[in-house]
């Protein structure tokens, strides 16, 4: 056996034992603060102590037994056996470097070493403070099992806050507890409260400790405007319960009327939001196609008072073609949020080959997501957002209002073709006859004189002649001279520009007319375009094309500006009013007319009970001072509890009023919220003010009396 298998088998027994006695002490170390965790904060946070309590025990256990290492075992054998004598170290020596002695004392050791087992050397269990550390976690175990939780167990009762005098022989209330629940899906705890005044989700119970003191017999909690809730006796406190579905105003009644009047309490009834969502990535409703991009992942956030739900649903819509062939397509994709409950991100990755997305098409995305709660949760679409695949035909415009005359892009191809027209005639230079060559190029010229006269319209008509010349050629021309005078431009050939002879055709030539219009800056390039057209209509009816083909780009690069930059928009058409019959003017025949005077209905106010107990609750000659028939209004209050700033404050002050109708303040109180409540009285108008001294003599003066 040589050193190292000697060394590990010497070791491995103490080690292992280490190992178990360092996890044996830090078990109730990792279990009592995950115990803690999971009182306070659920599993999750217990789970999360316990995998690094266990991490950190293993990092100790290990750290422990690389102490017992060569050294260590040659101080053990040492000294726990004197048939060692002392020279354990040569056992793990190497013999090469020995000399005859130290060999033959090892050879000796190595004898004698097996006469013990490697276990003997195991150092004890940690046993003190392995127990004394158990029982600690045991008591922390049991205490956070044991211990009551808030809203869980007999409620402590707290000294009652009604302050009503004691009445010999009357019961009043001397302590009280109210407990809520609300419903599972909010994730709230139970809880106590020690006032009876709270605000509880919808769908909470609520449960009622008193105690009074004489004991009552038939006591019943009062709610305003409903049936009473029954109390039941348990031991020496009364309980009852109920679930909350909306907002009311109650009074604990000990004595079923007798004594002095209890207090009045509220409950208020939060109702759960429904989800709230925003798109995050991208910013701007609508996003164009980049170069090269293969997939799309818009980012949504969808946030909830209690929490929204894990999955959701994609609606994409897409439409693809255009002109009258679009097609559209419709599908929902249940995607998985991230984040917490209460505020979760989803982020789809929209891949454009499965979906089969593609150039000149778009689509449309909205995200649906639900919140939790029970039993039926809440639905929210979200905004919708659009992904666009521009054509490579067509570009896109955006912000049009009114309706895009569809023709003129055809108007904006066509000077490319003069251009490949021309470049041909050149390549052909060398086969054609001279006077075939010029007749090509004037040909050619005379389409370009075409599309220049096109293109005026969009002007009012005004470059339909050559530009002025810096001075002014007293030359004289004739009409067969082979140059352009300026004057109307003739009609093309058959076949020529058959779609874009629509604007031609019916379009109105003047700039100034409803027809079209176009901004400033986009008619200043058109007018550059035009003036290059000019100029090489002129080198091509001249039999120069060559000459023509740099003006011909040029005109060529400003028409495409054009048409990146804007469309020609037609204004809306304005109601036509039917013709005016002027055979009747000045006859007095009055057949057929009716008046044109419309019935003025009255408006009927939804504030009559209202504004009449407000009246009546006045301080002038209109006031009662008689208990005022609060029936009516206390049924107009319910009926508009969804209108009113804080039904249950009018309520309560209306009660209020009832019970004690001589009460001034209770008076003034209930006439406030009348005014706060009742609908604000439209607008009329301000009287004219009277003339002052001066007015007077003015008015005087003009109507021809004495001032």
């Amino acid at each position: 056996m040589n050193a190292d298998e000697l060394l590990a088998r010497w070791t491995a027994p103490a080690k292992r034992r280490v190992i178990t006695d360092s996890l044996s002490l830090a078990l109730p170390l990792v279990l009592a603060p995950a115990a803690i965790g999971w009182r306070l904060s659920g599993i999750l946070v217990a789970v999360m102590i316990v995998v690094i309590g266990a991490a950190i025990a293993l990092l100790f256990a290990r750290h422990r037994a690389q102490r017992y290492d060569q050294r260590w075992l040659v101080r053990a054998l040492d000294a726990s056996r004197a048939d060692m004598e002392d020279s354990a170290d040569l056992l793990f020596a190497d013999p090469a470097k020995l000399g005859p002695l130290e060999q033959l004392q090892q050879a000796r050791l190595a004898d004698r070493i097996d006469r013990d087992s490697p276990q003997s050397l195991r150092p004890d269990w940690s046993r003190r403070a392995t127990f004394i550390l158990w029982i600690a976690a045991l008591l922390v175990i049991g205490l956070v099992i044991f211990w009551p939780r808030p809203g869980h167990g007999p409620p402590t009762l707290a000294p009652s806050t009604e302050a009503l005098p004691a009445t010999p022989g009357i019961p009043r209330l001397v302590a009280q507890n109210l407990r809520i629940i609300p419903p599972a899906y909010t994730g709230l705890p139970p809880r106590d409260s020690a006032s009876l005044d709270t605000r509880a989700p919808v769908g909470s119970r609520i449960e009622w400790t008193l105690r009074f003191d004489p004991q009552a017999t038939v006591p019943a909690i009062q709610p305003v405007g409903s049936a009473p809730i029954t109390l039941r006796r348990d031991s020496a406190n009364w309980v009852a319960s109920r679930s909350l579905d909306a907002s009311f105003l109650y009074r604990v009644d000990p004595a079923s009327g007798r004594g002095p009047t209890p207090p009045l309490h509220r409950i208020d009834a939060v109702a759960d939001s429904p989800p709230q969502l925003r798109a995050l990535s991208p910013a701007a409703s609508l996003t164009m196609v980049t170069q090269g991009q293969r997939s799309w992942s818009p980012v949504f956030a969808a946030t909830d008072d209690y929490g929204v739900a894990a999955t959701a649903r994609l609606r994409v819509t897409l439409a693809i073609g255009e002109g009258e062939n679009v097609t559209f397509s419709e599908r929902e994709i249940a995607i998985s949020g991230s984040g917490p409950a209460r505020d979760r991100r989803f982020s789809p990755r929209l891949d454009f080959g499965a979906l089969g997305f593609g150039a000149g098409g778009d689509m449309v995305v909205q995200l649906i997501v639900r919140d939790t709660r029970q039993p039926a949760a809440q639905e929210v679409r979200g905004p919708s957002l659009i992904l666009r695949w521009p054509s490579p035909k067509q570009p896109e415009s955006g912000g049009l209002q009114g309706m895009v005359n569809t023709t003129l892009p055809a108007y904006f191809r066509s000077q490319r073709q003069i251009i490949i027209d021309a470049e041909t005639l050149i390549k052909q230079k060398r086969r054609l006859a001279p006077d075939r060559y010029l007749a090509r190029s004037a040909s050619i010229g005379g389409d370009q004189q075409i599309l220049r006269g096109r293109y005026s319209q969009f002007l009012g008509g005004e470059e339909e002649g050559a530009p002025e010349p810096p001075t002014k050629d007293s030359e004289q021309h004739s009409d067969d001279d082979g140059h352009d005078h300026g004057g109307a431009p003739r009609q093309s050939a058959p076949g020529f520009g058959a779609p874009e002879d629509v604007l031609a055709e019916f379009g109105h030539p003047h700039d100034d007319s409803p027809a079209s219009s176009l901004d400033p800056e986009t008619r200043a390039i058109l007018k550059q375009a035009v003036d290059e057209m000019w100029q090489s209509e002129l080198q091509l009816k001249q039999g120069h094309p060559d000459l023509a083909l740099p003006f011909a780009y040029r005109a060529l690069r400003f028409i495409k500006e054009v048409q990146q930059a804007t469309r020609i928009f037609l204004s809306r058409v304005g109601p036509e009013l039917p013709p005016i019959d002027a055979s009747r003017r000045m006859t007095g025949k009055r057949e057929g007319l009716a008046s044109r005077v419309l019935a003025v209905a009255p408006v009927e106010g939804r504030d009559g009970p209202a504004a009449a107990a407000w009246r009546a609750l006045g301080e002038g000659p209109g006031a009662i001072r008689e208990p005022i028939a609060l029936d009516s209004l206390d049924r107009w209050a319910r009926d508009q509890a969804a209108h009113l700033p804080d039904p249950l404050a009018l309520s309560g002050a209306i009660d209020a009023v009832r019970r004690d109708p001589a009460c001034v303040a209770c008076r003034a109180k209930l006439r406030a919220l009348l005014w706060t409540a009742m609908a604000r009285p439209p607008a009329h108008l301000a009287r004219r003010r009277p003339a002052d001294a001066g007015g007077a003599r003015y008015l005087g003066a003009i109507g021809g009396g004495t001032p």
